[in-house]
């Protein structure tokens, strides 16, 4: 008997990409004329993976790498173009939200249909229901179409079907994105659960931390192409050069101007030698809170994770630096400059400034620029952050603000072990 529970072997994905209606209405017909009206991307590309039985394995990589392409061939809402894909095992899938819905039909009606689908009768969903509907919490919306339900609503009762028909294989995309954090805690203790009884699960997230905690090992892909694989540790770290365009080497046709090869991200360098702006490697808040009179204005900032790279994922328990840039527009006396970090409610966790470092600019000519890096061990759990930074200081007697901006950027600090509030102590534990 195998210990294999998915069996995934060179499997491709293409799609045709049509620059107009008629083209594809004439590749339809067979009147193309030994032309070929198209353009193939590759979605997938020759892609391998096992997962034994009872293992948790997590799918990472930027948007448009082909998770969600993966886990769909896998459960058989796509066919790949060529390659096979084996299950030993009954699959409960949980993907894109309404997947597998009715969305004229109630909560209960959704339960029947889709016990139905899986192969239960009647009788084995009655049995079930009750677990279902306790997991789910939604009350009487139960009775109501689901499409009058909200994401969350919807997420709850989803994920409640998924884990309560007696799955042997779980599948489960980032659609635990959209529900409460409390119910996002209870899913996490479900899968806790799982793990304990020997289930397979199949996990896609772009929460590294979850990746971290509970994934026994990781598939890295990168535009349709399977990077590596190996312990959460280290596809992580892998993923964080790919973030900032240290793409591992691709196959010849790429390369060489294949289908893909116009996306190719651009090579940057570590930081010692990148030409780029700092703030060109992370995704920026569009609606960041800023201002201050312009005396003083910050014209580039970042983070750097322990080995020099722009970063928006720090690993817990590793020294990282908030590093910025500031022009002076005019004469500045003791400039002040500062970080906060907040959790996603907008609570001040942490922070510091030069001023309570004992660090003195003194005084700043206009059209000079200076640079501060603030460097210290990450203690935080693990979670998404907000980094707010600006540059203060004192005029006159009074407090003036030279320019400020709050929330700037969010950045994810990964761990595979939590504690008890805001900071890991780093406790060391003996029993006696």
């Amino acid at each position: 008997m195998s210990d294999i529970a998915i069996n995934v072997e060179n499997v491709t994905k293409i799609y045709k990409i049509y620059d107009n209606k008629t083209d594809r209405m004439k590749d339809a017909l067979g009147m193309s004329r030994g032309k070929k009206l198209y353009k193939e991307h590759y979605a997938l590309r020759d892609v391998s993976m096992q997962i034994k039985k009872g293992e948790t394995l997590g799918i990472i990589g930027t948007n448009g790498s082909g998770k969600s392409t993966i886990l769909k061939i896998i459960t058989g809402l796509l066919n790949p173009t060529s390659g096979s894909v084996a299950i030993d095992g009954r699959i409960s899938a949980l993907l894109e939200l309404g997947a597998g819905f009715n969305m004229e039909y109630t909560g209960i009606e959704n339960v029947y249909l889709n016990g139905t689908m899986m192969g239960f009768t009647k009788e084995e969903v009655d049995e079930r229901l009750r677990n279902i509907l306790d997991f789910a919490d939604i009350g009487d919306f139960v009775n109501q179409p689901v499409k009058t339900y909200s994401s969350g609503m919807f997420v709850r009762l989803a994920f409640a079907v998924a884990i309560n028909i007696d799955p042997e294989i779980l599948i489960v995309d980032e659609a635990l994105s959209v529900g409460d954090v409390f119910f996002q805690a209870k899913c996490y203790h479900k899968f806790e659960e799982f793990k304990k009884l020997g289930k397979t699960i199949l996990f896609v997230s772009h929460d590294l931390s979850s990746i971290a905690q509970y994934c026994d090992k990781v598939v890295l892909l990168n535009r349709g192409v399977k990077v590596d694989e190996g312990t959460p540790r280290d596809m992580i770290n892998l993923y964080k050069k790919i973030l900032v365009g240290q793409t591992p080497a691709l196959p010849s046709e790429l390369k060489d101007g294949g289908s893909d090869a116009a996306t190719a991200p651009e090579q940057v360098q570590t930081e010692a030698g990148d030409n780029a702006s700092w703030s060109s490697h992370f995704e920026l808040n569009p609606d960041v809170n800023e201002y201050g009179n312009k005396k003083a204005e910050i014209v580039d900032f970042g983070i750097l994770d322990e080995n020099g790279m722009w970063s928006g994922n720090i690993e817990k328990g590793t020294n990282f630096t908030i590093k910025y840039k500031v022009h002076f527009n005019e004469n500045v006396s003791d400039p002040i400059l500062t970080y906060t970090i907040k959790d996603l409610k907008g609570n001040s966790i942490t922070g510091s400034n030069t001023m309570y470092e004992k660090v003195n600019f003194g005084n700043v000519m206009a059209g000079e620029e200076r640079t501060v890096a603030f460097t210290q061990l990450m203690n935080l759990q693990g979670g998404e952050y907000l980094l707010s930074i600006s540059c203060t200081g004192y005029s006159g007697g009074d407090f003036v603000v030279y320019h400020r901006l709050y929330d700037v950027l969010n950045f994810t600090v990964v761990s595979d072990k939590n504690t008890v509030g805001y900071y890991d102590m780093f406790s060391k534990v003996t029993v006696s």
